[in-house]
């Protein structure tokens, strides 16, 4: 009977023990929630419009979340940046090379990507004038042709990337190695790079599908005078992500209510993010993008 005793005993504390473990784990885990949630948007669009952008998302978000959330505009993308990594901004929408590139800090996680016709990734354009005789940008071999930028995902990174796989260019030469000295323009954007194209400075442009498929940047009136050249990607689409140190459960909380948009606010959701979203990977997601990062650092420009 003693036994017995002492048997049921043991069990009794062992299992008050547990319980209390478990709700101290689960008030710790509850602690380390932020009693905010700032969310930063880059300053892309018209302000005004901006504006109610951001009190909708914030209204939206703090009734599907249970928590207050402040939806800003940094003056740069260099502001995001630092936010995220000193824990002062917790979630951002960035392009795939702003990404990768915290990614190889270990600054971010990514929670979501955008969805272009339902893939997370879309495709980089070389545009050309229409009524030129080339069929691809092999055949441009010194002449003049413009990126969009530096920075530019599919504007620049990408195709970089294409030309080194397709063995065009090489590391010690980079892009003036086989379009020539002097004949390799970067720009401010889509547009400036389309304008040196259709000026005729240059044979042919690095752009997004978009600024030729869709009336997003050029007039109908310019693109009509364009076609595509050649094509390259995949391009990895947008993606939404956190900063690392931003617990689990907040997580998990933006991430159900930011997949909710799809069915509940999908013209908010356009708005803001673009297009659908979907749960993704940094392994296959920024793949791409990593490997052309790599290239484009030890290359020659």
């Amino acid at each position: 009977m003693n036994t017995l005793v002492t048997y049921l005993r043991l069990s009794f504390l062992i299992t008050v023990c547990l319980l209390l473990g478990c709700a101290k784990q689960s008030d710790e885990a509850v602690a380390d929630t932020v009693k905010k949630v700032i969310i930063a948007l880059e300053p892309d669009k018209d302000p005004d419009a901006m504006l109610e952008d951001r009190a909708a998302l914030e209204s939206y978000l703090s009734k599907t979340t249970g928590k207050p959330v402040e939806a800003i505009v940094p003056m740069s993308s260099a502001v995001i940046y630092e936010g995220l990594r000193n824990g002062t901004i917790d979630l951002a929408y960035l392009s795939a090379t702003a990404a990768a590139k915290l990614i190889e800090q270990d600054i971010i996680d990514i929670l979501l990507a955008e969805l272009i016709d339902g893939k997370p990734y879309y495709q980089s354009y070389w545009i050309t004038l229409k009524d030129v005789p080339y069929q691809n940008i092999a055949e441009l071999k010194g002449q003049p042709i413009a990126f969009s930028s530096r920075t530019s995902t599919s504007g620049f990174l990408i195709p970089v990337w294409d030309l080194y796989t397709q063995g065009l260019i090489d590391l010690e030469n980079g892009p003036e190695g086989f379009f020539g000295v002097d004949n390799v323009f970067y720009g401010v954007g889509y547009v400036s790079a389309a304008e040196r194209v259709l000026r005729g400075e240059a044979l042919a442009a690095a752009v997004s599908y978009y600024v030729l498929d869709e009336d997003k940047h050029l007039s109908k009136a310019q693109r009509e005078k364009l076609r595509m050249l050649d094509s390259q990607g995949p391009v990895p689409s947008h993606v939404i992500v956190v900063r690392k140190g931003l617990s689990e459960l907040d997580q998990a909380a933006l991430k159900a209510a930011l997949l909710v948009m799809n069915t509940q606010a999908s013209d908010l959701r356009d708005r803001i993010f673009g297009a659908e979203l979907a749960p993704a990977e940094v392994e296959t997601h920024l793949q791409t993008t990593l490997e052309a990062l790599e290239i484009s650092r030890t290359m020659q420009f």
